[in-house]
């Protein structure tokens, strides 16, 4: 384990922007781990593959590199048919996706390639295609910071909830995420298929004969269509969560824009899809600089080359405020950024 000085996180973060580190180093063991959290080096940042980050600034104190690696499963003695599958936090998602396909497991397959690490999937709740990652977690090992020791969290007292979770509330700083303890599906597969554009690309296979790995490659090839390489184009995939209305409002958006499209969620609340909110300001392939709204999935804020994490902060808040004048909906950020601030209030 080696501690360097002044490092350049432009290759560490998927969006590219040129910020440095104080102080950086990987952490390929447990022990790495806990001795460089303990070295009273503040402020400490634990980064994954930086895929869900944003860099308004130069970070002051320790970027800790996760790279815990290890994989494993074995049939769950208590439950036929479900298989009880371990990972390690350092491990990149995708690959692991493709790994539990590969040992005959179903449940991950409409996760696949997500980018980002095991260890950061239960943060923001992953989710995809009418499936997130607190479906099939049972529990997760983090180390925790404040009372310096190795714990266990089921799932109940993370609190999941879309694209959230305690480690983004009251636990944020807390817990280092080092493991997960997922219950997938061995035998019996129950596939989900009715979200987006998937029914449509898996017609071409009779319900009854289709496999998680069916419904892995359409997801593949849907986000491959749709959302472009970070390592071309520098972005942090989806930077705004799907905003969530009350009726009265949805009924106002509905009376006004008869083509728009949601999906109710229960108790009177519907959940309106950002991309269309985007889609229908205009932002949709809109430039401003060197940033832009994706020209095929306008969810997706892009770095065209060379802009710093400031100027693709002011793009986002700049996209945000338009739709909220248009729509009377205020977008969050889907995206982790530093420093932190109120969104729309404060300056990062």
């Amino acid at each position: 384990m080696r501690i360097r000085k002044d490092v350049s996180l432009i290759d560490q973060h998927t969006f590219h922007a040129d910020v440095t580190a104080a102080w950086f180093a990987e952490a390929h063991h447990l022990t790495d781990l806990v001795a460089l959290l303990r070295s009273g080096v503040r402020p400490a940042l634990i980064l994954g593959e930086g895929s869900n980050v944003l860099f308004a600034a130069d970070f002051p104190g320790l970027v800790i590199k996760n790279c815990l690696l290890g994989k494993s499963f074995r049939q769950a003695d208590q439950v036929p048919g479900k298989g009880l599958v371990e990972v390690a936090a350092g491990e990149n998602w995708a690959d692991f996706v493709a790994w539990t396909l590969e040992q005959g497991l179903g449940g991950l397959e409409n996760l696949s390639l997500i980018p980002g690490t095991a260890g950061a999937a239960p943060i923001q709740n992953i989710g995809a295609y009418g499936v997130e990652l607190s479906d099939l977690l049972l529990s997760l090992e983090a180390y925790d910071i404040e009372q310096e020791k190795l714990v266990t969290l089921d799932k109940e007292v993370c609190r999941f909830g879309y694209r959230s979770s305690r480690f983004k509330e009251d636990w944020k700083g807390r817990f280092v995420i080092t493991r997960l303890f997922l219950l997938l599906s061995a035998a019996s597969h129950s596939l989900k298929t009715a979200y987006g554009d998937l029914e449509s690309r898996l017609q071409h296979i009779p319900a009854e004969k289709r496999k998680p790995s069916d419904v892995a490659r359409a997801v593949i090839d849907i986000r491959k269509s749709k959302l472009p390489d970070p390592a071309l184009l520098g972005n942090a995939g989806s930077f705004f969560k799907n905003p969530v209305v009350e009726g009265a409002q949805f009924e106002t958006l509905l009376n006004l824009y008869p083509d728009l499209v949601f999906f109710p969620q229960g108790e009177g609340q519907y959940k309106i899809p950002a991309a269309w909110l985007l889609d229908k300001g205009g932002w949709k392939g809109k430039q401003i600089g060197r940033v832009a709204c994706h020209d095929r999935q306008p969810l997706v804020i892009v770095n065209v080359g060379g802009a710093g994490g400031e100027e693709i902060l002011e793009f986002a808040k700049m996209v945000a405020t338009d739709i909220s004048a248009r729509f009377g909906i205020v977008l969050e950020p889907e995206v982790n950024m530093y420093p932190p601030g109120k969104w729309l209030e404060d300056t990062y």
